[in-house]
């Protein structure tokens, strides 16, 4: 039980991925709901405070060292920054339900980043972001538990 624990906790921790990817593959190692669930937010939430405090002077670096890699940082930002809209209007409540949303292009990792990005304060920030990851912990895993149940 405990490797495949640690495989939720690790996927959970890949951005793309995160706890969308690591609670189905749980599911499907047969891991009970709520160690699953438990496991896959700690894993999502690991990285977002290290996100928040320093992104941006990773990406300052980033920027200095040569051309593509300050190419790739505007690319990033742009990217995150089109997903900002809601973030900007409603903050924590904004932040909380973009990183809810179980879809591509959202989670911890866009909403850590945009939070950095519109220099929101960083309690607030993280807080709002593991509201938001909890919030999908459990949508992924209501659709990821009850297919299961349905199917077997």
């Amino acid at each position: 039980m405990f490797g495949k624990l640690l495989t939720t906790f690790l996927i959970a921790m890949v951005p793309v991925i995160e706890l969308r990817g690591a609670i189905p593959m749980a599911t499907a190692e047969g891991v009970p709901l709520v160690p699953a669930i438990v496991t896959a937010v700690i894993g999502n939430l690991l990285p977002v405070p290290f996100i928040i405090l320093f992104v941006r002077k990773v990406f300052a670096w980033m920027r200095g060292r040569n051309e593509k890699l300050n190419a790739f940082v505007t690319k990033i930002e742009n990217r995150a920054m089109s997903k900002a809209d809601s973030v900007q209007k409603y903050e924590f409540w904004g932040l909380a339900l973009f990183v809810a949303i179980p879809l591509p292009g959202t989670g911890a990792w866009t909403g850590a980043l945009i939070a950095a990005l519109l220099d929101m304060q960083p309690l607030k920030a993280f807080l709002s972001v593991a509201l938001g990851v909890i919030g999908a912990g459990f949508i992924v895993a209501f659709v990821s538990y009850g297919a299961a149940a349905l199917i077997f």
